[in-house]
């Protein structure tokens, strides 16, 4: 309830706005748009909550153990015995402890691997160094696919508010609260197709075809990059997915069937 209360509180003292993009000095996540995403953001919380339990925990012992037994305080070499008792806590402690981070984990693990049932699937292969998009669902009167090819656009053409480097001229359009089935290959080099705010990252490896699902949960634009260094142009092919409505999707297949 608690977190609730301070998520709400945080949307309406931002008026709602979302942080779909890397923000300058950002240090945090960006909001979660998929069920994985904020998935990841609470195992990230819960993990931070044993690491810095353990690490305080750790300090205060050193700090003890550095100041009682100090040279100058202990002269003479003391010789102590295993003690079976301390040694049966600080080894069952740990194991308890993987076992609280691990469950959690793989759940999380289980659920980023789970395909259901997509209603559509889009192929998407990196290029030294652009991506292309294939949505094979949809079939024109020339019987061919939609496919398109996704450049960056140049910093000399962009428009007033878009954003350096991460904007392209052709963006990935889905709609929300669907399941989406994302094959990802490469045509040449190794690639990675990344997206923070959807909580996806997967391998382009030329010659396989990698999966994964895709479920966003609102309206929006997201960005992302190559996560793989691939060459030259590594940094100067990003990533735009525009999740609209079911209407508009419905409406800019049509369009991209007539074209």
């Amino acid at each position: 309830m608690l977190k609730f209360i301070l998520v709400f509180l945080y949307y309406v003292n931002n008026d709602f706005t979302f942080s779909d993009v890397a923000q300058n000095w950002q240090l945090g996540f960006q909001d979660p748009a998929t069920p994985i995403m904020e998935g990841i953001i609470d195992l990230h919380h819960d993990l931070m909550f044993f690491i810095c339990i353990i690490s305080i925990f750790v300090s205060w012992i050193l700090g003890r153990t550095l100041w009682h037994f100090e040279k100058s305080k202990n002269q003479t070499l003391s010789m102590t015995s295993h003690g079976t008792l301390i040694e049966i806590i600080w080894t069952i402690t740990p194991a308890i402890i993987l076992v609280l981070i691990a469950i959690p984990s793989f759940s999380l693990l289980y659920a980023m691997d789970e395909i259901i049932s997509p209603a559509i699937t889009i192929k998407t292969l990196g290029h030294q160094w652009y991506w292309s998009y294939e949505y094979s669902d949809y079939i024109n009167e020339h019987k061919e696919f939609i496919n398109y090819d996704s450049y960056m656009i140049p910093e000399e053409d962009l428009e007033l508010g878009s954003f350096r480097l991460l904007e392209v001229d052709n963006r990935m359009v889905i709609p929300m609260n669907t399941h989406v089935r994302m094959i990802i290959s490469a045509a040449d080099v190794l690639h990675s197709w990344a997206v923070p705010s959807l909580g996806i990252k997967c391998d382009a490896v030329p010659g396989r075809l990698n999966q994964t699902s895709l479920f966003v949960k609102r309206e929006g634009v997201y960005y992302g990059q190559c996560s793989e260094i691939c060459g030259v142009n590594h940094g100067f092919m990003p990533i735009v997915v525009e999740v609209v409505t079911l209407p508009n999707y419905i409406s800019w297949i049509s369009n991209k069937l007539s074209d």
